[in-house]
């Protein structure tokens, strides 16, 4: 038996789902019940009736499903996997800057841990950033961690928009430059530039398209274009080519690789379904105060 064939038996028997992010392996992707954004995600994660949740992706992620899903267990099939960004943001940062700009709203981008999301008054993805800004009644919004997503937002809102830290990225996307851009026109004159929000200002200004992962498979399924420069980490591009097979796609940047989104592999899978951890939790308190947040997301995202 395969293992493919063994996950599937251990997910009917322990009625468990499978979630995992745009940015995971061909092979986790192709086990998955659902691939998706962190928007997606949530969402499927706040509706399922599984009692198992196996989520590949990053530590915020999960810990996101276990916020949404209190009744539920919640895996991670590799307690490394750990989101370099959501670690940007201390939670003592996050209060001191409450407390210095005491009328602004606090909007924080899922890439957060809980400890953090407790003390926001919405979370907001990059599918839905600028919609959530816009819809808070302040026109102070403290935002973080990723000061090139409130670039991206800044750019759609008259909001005065305040980073938390000033200096928050992903350094996946952080690192694709113009070089990588002036390269890549080179060899692909002819294809689209469609780019994530984490990229930053000097890669988003010239881009085609910006949107989140989701966003970008929706807008390269519906343009005309067949040839396209995927700036975001490489993982997207085996969805990109499954899914739209009459088109071509190139990475951006070949080095875009996010190793923490590359820790799960199927054995891993297999022993988390099979012996039911690691587990992520989330202390109640904690919990309760970042579903309201969450959950202030997804009404308004609907």
């Amino acid at each position: 038996m395969t293992r493919t064939n063994t996950i599937e038996r251990l997910k009917d028997r322990k009625n468990a789902v499978i979630l995992a992010h745009n940015y995971q392996r061909p092979e986790i992707q192709d086990i998955a019940d659902f691939v998706g954004d962190s928007l997606g995600l949530s969402q499927k994660a706040s509706k399922t009736d599984a009692d198992v949740i196996v989520f590949c992706g990053v530590d915020f992620m999960a810990e996101t499903a276990a916020i949404l899903n209190p009744d539920k267990k919640v895996l991670i099939p590799d307690l490394g996997a750990i989101c370099p960004m959501a670690q940007q943001l201390t939670t003592e940062e996050l209060l001191e800057a409450k407390r210095k700009y005491p009328n602004a709203d606090v909007v924080l981008y899922i890439n957060t841990l809980a400890e953090d999301k407790a003390h926001a008054d919405c979370i907001c993805t990059s599918a839905n950033a600028a919609q959530i800004v816009e819809s808070m009644d302040s026109d102070l919004i403290l935002f973080g961690p990723d000061d090139n997503l409130a670039h991206y937002v800044r750019q759609r809102t008259n909001k005065k928009i305040i980073s938390i830290p000033e200096y928050g990225l992903c350094p996946t996307h952080h690192q694709i430059t113009g070089a990588d851009l002036s390269d890549a026109r080179k060899r692909h004159p002819e294809a689209k530039l469609v780019v994530h929000p984490e990229c930053t200002p000097e890669i988003q200004e010239v881009a085609d398209h910006i949107a989140s992962t989701s966003g970008m498979v929706r807008y390269c399924k519906a343009s005309a274009g067949k040839e396209f420069l995927i700036g975001t980490e490489v993982g997207l591009l085996h969805r990109l080519k499954k899914e739209i097979p009459g088109k071509r796609f190139y990475p951006l940047s070949k080095y875009a690789v996010c190793p923490h989104m590359k820790m799960h592999t199927l054995e891993k899978v297999e022993r988390a379904l099979e012996t039911e951890e690691p587990e992520v939790t989330v202390r109640k308190g904690v919990a309760d105060k970042a579903r309201e947040a969450m959950g202030r997301m997804l009404e308004l995202s609907r």
